[in-house]
């Protein structure tokens, strides 16, 4: 049998040294957040209550590269360069003539590619003199890395956890207050957006970011980190992609033909996808790009592209972007990181530019994939990850129809281990689709501010 390489790995000394902003190679500039009182252009000041002044630079730059401080690449190196895979037993599995790689961020001390903007925010805020940050968690992922990065800084964490996920995920709230964290089931009672909604309420990501951006309006030693959506947190994710190129050169493949991300807020997504579509603008390869959202949550695929909140009190400025309404409270799917009403205004404007596709999967289509994965790659991700497996299992068997030899690559963001009462309900039996119904969806976007 002849010898088959199963992963490509980069040297520490040949990880990324800059984080890639799409934002300059655009056809063109984003629309701008607005203030939610005056409905203009926000400024620094702005937002300066949220955010330190250096995050609040990287969000409105136009710089093609912003450099790595050494101090955040050095923590990086705990964890980076991440492997690229070939799933040649999937492949084989399957069928297909199609090569099918993925990025594999589970690596991390946190399980998923939260850390690689969690690092960055705290040392920035930490070198502002910031001494506690407070933010949203759905399936815990984000709220653990944030949790480790504050570990190293010094900071203070406090985290509110969508309360759906909080009940069925108990060991990522462990795992965060292991790290030093101090967890919420939200809704809670300790804010006045939490006491909006009754005790026992399944939350979203909108309530928890409602909750933790009013507690850090109260003091300026305390600072707000959202987890996804904001395109600085896009920005910090692009050692993704920028690392799968290499890789990709490494394995003898000149490029790729369709990268397939799943997406909640987007920062996963636009980590792979957007080092690519910079290739793509520059004409330096052709890849499909292809988003992958839950049918029960579907911003990109059923949502309206204008100016929301993007918490459910209205406390955040109002961005543009794809939305079903900030009032809009998902089921309780297992995929508690892609439950989110809005998707990341950058890759909103990506969309509607047409220089990426999205589609919309049931959760048991998701959790089929992910058994056929850990069953021939031996890795059980996180419910996330499963919605870009499913695309992209349906992608090679429709390869194995046509007899294309697609080059695929995908990002599987995080591991499953903390996730297993998903895959027990599967297993089981018990796990059911849920998917958007019109009357739902009209309610919502009802809500929503008219501002183009």
């Amino acid at each position: 049998m002849a010898v088959r390489q199963h992963k490509y790995l980069l040297d520490e000394s040949e990880m990324p040294t800059r984080w890639y902003n799409v934002v300059p190679d655009l056809p063109t500039p984003p629309p701008p957040p607005l203030h939610p009182g005056t409905h203009q252009p926000v400024g620094p000041d702005d937002l300066a209550g949220l955010f330190p002044m250096e995050l609040i630079a990287q969000e409105v730059s136009t710089e093609r590269y912003i450099d790595i401080p050494d101090e955040v690449q050095d923590v990086y190196r705990l964890w980076r360069p991440s492997p690229l895979f070939r799933a040649h037993r999937l492949e084989q599995a399957l069928g297909t003539p199609a090569r099918i790689y993925y990025k594999y961020e589970g690596v991390s001390p946190a399980g998923s590619h939260k850390p690689n903007t969690a690092v960055p925010r705290v040392y920035y805020n930490a070198k502002a003199g910031v001494k506690k940050l407070t933010t949203e968690t759905g399936a815990g992922q984000w709220g653990t890395a944030l949790a480790f990065a504050c570990s190293l800084f010094g900071l203070e964490c406090e985290v509110w956890q969508v309360g759906g996920s909080y009940d069925a995920k108990p060991y990522r709230r462990t795992v965060i207050e292991t790290f030093g964290g101090t967890v919420h089931r939200s809704p809670s009672r300790l804010t006045a957006s939490g006491r909006a909604f009754p005790e026992g309420h399944s939350g979203s990501l909108g309530i928890a970011i409602s909750e933790a951006v009013e507690v850090a309006a109260q003091s300026p030693e305390i600072k707000y980190a959202l987890g996804s959506v904001l395109n600085h947190v896009l920005l910090h994710q692009t050692v993704i992609g920028e690392e799968a190129l290499l890789q990709l050169a490494k394995a003898g493949e000149d490029g790729a033909d369709l990268i397939i991300g799943c997406t909640g807020g987007g920062s996963n997504f636009g980590g792979l996808a957007f080092p690519f579509l910079r290739e793509k603008l520059a004409g330096r390869m052709s890849p499909e790009i292809r988003a992958v959202e839950p049918a029960s949550c579907p911003s990109l695929t059923r949502g309206e592209y204008r100016y929301d909140f993007g918490d459910t009190a209205g406390l955040t400025p109002l961005m543009k972007m794809h939305t079903l309404g900030h009032d809009f409270v998902p089921d309780p799917i297992h995929a508690g990181g892609l439950r989110y009403h809005g998707m990341a205004p950058l890759i909103s404007h990506v969309y509607e530019l047409g220089l990426m596709e999205a589609v919309s999967v049931e959760q048991t289509e998701c959790f089929s994939a992910a058994l056929q994965f850990a069953r021939t790659e031996g890795i059980v991700p996180a419910p996330e990850p499963t919605h870009a497996l499913a695309e992209t299992i349906a992608e090679a068997l429709r390869c194995k129809e046509s007899g294309q030899e697609k080059v695929i690559v995908t990002a599987l963001c995080g591991h499953g281990l903390l996730d297993l009462a998903a895959y027990d309900a599967y297993l089981r039996g018990q796990m059911v689709d849920s998917g958007l119904s019109d009357q739902d969806l009209a309610r919502a976007l009802a809500a929503v501010p008219v501002l183009g």
